[in-house]
């Protein structure tokens, strides 16, 4: 069973930015395919970014030129950079890998956008 940490949540005003970091353990396996979603209260959760075995990132269109997905220098690491912060961006944030069909979710961290 692999196990996700995320870390980096928190409380921003609009127009801050926050990184969060997800680490990926318990797997002897390269995981390529590794993104972000998140959830706002009442909303269904939503693909954010993603890192394919393409290589090439996936942004949902509405945080196109204000996060960047990135894979980490550690092994199975990913990061997610997110400048500009919108009210609208408030969620629970949760780091998702797809190893070998294997769909794997972290526990979420809340990022709150407010003044």
């Amino acid at each position: 069973q692999v196990q996700l940490a995320e870390s980096g949540g928190g409380l921003v005003q609009p127009g801050g930015s926050l990184r969060l970091s997800c680490a990926a353990s318990n797997t002897l396996f390269s995981i390529n395919d590794m993104s972000w979603y998140r959830q706002a209260p009442g909303k269904q959760r939503e693909l954010v970014a993603a890192m394919r075995i393409s290589g090439d990132p996936e942004y949902a269109d509405d945080v196109k030129g204000r996060f960047t997905i990135s894979r980490g220098n550690a092994k199975n690491t990913v990061s997610l950079q997110m400048n500009s912060l919108k009210f609208e961006d408030t969620a629970v944030y949760y780091c998702n890998v797809n190893l070998l069909g294997f769909v794997f979710w972290g526990q979420g961290t809340q990022v709150t956008v407010s003044s």
